[in-house]
């Protein structure tokens, strides 16, 4: 699990409306850092939510399914966006360092 990636009843979930730094492969420090606080952030936000289906596609390249989780009405994605620990998904991934 990082900032952005789950298992939820045994699936691997990408969350798809979020992009945020990698943790098992980061590329300098400066992404790290702000990576280990998004998935502790997180951690503390899964609870009970829902999942929504991205879009036209069901999974990513590595097999995960991508989903957007909301409890309440709002996207995890978004409050992490808020947050500053992660940018909202544009359909590639741009550098942290």
């Amino acid at each position: 699990m990082d900032g952005d990636t789950l298992w939820n009843n045994g699936v691997k979930i990408r969350i798809a409306d979020i992009d945020t730094p990698e943790i098992s492969q980061p590329h300098c420090a400066a992404e790290k850092a702000p990576g280990e606080r998004a998935t502790v952030r997180l951690m503390q936000l899964v609870g009970p939510f829902e999942t929504l289906a991205w879009k036209n596609r069901d999974k990513d390249r590595n097999g995960r399914k991508l989903r957007v989780l909301v409890r309440n009405g709002q996207s995890l994605g978004d409050i992490l966006v808020s947050e500053g620990l992660a940018r909202t998904w544009t359909g590639q991934r741009h550098p942290w360092c």
